[in-house]
């Protein structure tokens, strides 16, 4: 192709130059023609030169074609990413999945969602771990990967072509623990992204992979583990949250977490659970409990029988 390219140019421009400065050698040689690859000074500069009008011209029809159809992007993406993670189909539909516990407390986990290349926020979901006790994220990772898609194999939902988890080897390992009990393993790509330096970790393998730092594949990955983060992040905060106001009206004696629940659903707080009235208090958690929790807050209304 090179050679035709150069026929085709001397041709056009009439020219009968006989050095032609090349960046790698045609296999097709040019009667009266002498190929040249220059390793420095001006000549090397001319072809650095026109490599890089090249890839402005190549971007400049890419950018045309985006914006007359959405659709090429999209796909010139996903492309690029079944290439740099060493897929075998286009990762359309993307799942991340991250841990969060405060030294073993409220354990959670969440995923977030990416499909042609963009969050579905509505498909996030959040885990509140069942079967693991204290800080044991491989463990809580390992729990959160098969209840997550043993629900999808049992309502026959489609899976993700790309499952991304948010840690090192350890968790990725357990992982693929969970997807080897599921006979999925190998069916689904699966990786690991660290966060320090961005490693990429493929399964069985001990090198990670670096990826272009400027490249989309990376920019989509960190952009669906900071979902994943944030969003973990505050689940995590919201169950920490509503333990410790929970723990507060459970501490009245006779209250228990379902009259909790259900005056914290009605009032919204407990700033205003404390300046309800009796009638009020009476009517969510009827007479009996709403004495409890009325005293409770306003020890100094007790009567002399009850002091």
């Amino acid at each position: 192709m090179l050679a035709i390219a150069i026929l085709e140019l001397r041709l056009r421009y009439h020219s009968n130059a006989k050095e032609v400065l090349v960046s790698q050698l045609p296999d097709t040689e040019i009667a009266g023609v002498n190929y040249v690859v220059p390793k420095i000074g001006d000549k090397k500069h001319l072809i650095e030169l026109s490599l890089k009008n090249l890839f402005y011209y190549i971007r400049e029809q890419e950018t045309k074609q985006e914006k007359l159809d959405p659709e090429f992007k999209i796909d010139r993406v996903m492309n690029l990413m079944m290439t740099d993670l060493r897929m075998k189909e286009q990762p359309r539909y993307i799942e991340c999945f991250d841990n969060s516990n405060i030294q073993g407390a409220f354990p959670v986990a969440a995923m977030s969602v990416f499909k042609n290349g963009k969050a579905a926020k509505s498909d996030y979901r959040h885990f509140n771990i069942k079967t693991v006790e204290g800080p044991n994220d491989f463990a809580s990772m390992e729990e959160v990967i098969f209840r997550r898609y043993s629900r999808l194999l049992e309502e026959q939902l489609p899976l993700p072509q790309l499952i991304v988890i948010d840690g090192g080897k350890g968790q990725l390992s357990s992982a693929i623990e969970s997807l080897k009990k599921l006979n999925l393993y190998g069916k689904v790509t699966i990786i690991g992204i660290a966060k320090k330096l961005e490693e990429i970790y493929f399964p069985n393998d001990s090198v990670p992979l670096y990826l272009d730092k400027k490249g989309e594949t990376l920019r989509i990955l960190q952009q669906i583990r900071d979902e994943v983060h944030r969003f973990g992040i505050t689940h995590h905060r919201n169950r920490r949250s509503k333990s410790m106001t929970t723990s507060e009206l459970s501490d009245i004696k006779g209250i228990g977490e379902q009259n909790a629940t259900s005056l914290l659903r009605h009032f919204r707080s407990l700033k205003r659970i404390r300046e309800a009235s009796f009638q009020d208090l009476e009517n969510v958690i009827g007479n009996a409990k709403a004495d409890l929790v009325y005293k409770f807050y306003h020890p100094e209304e007790m009567d002399d029988s009850d002091k």
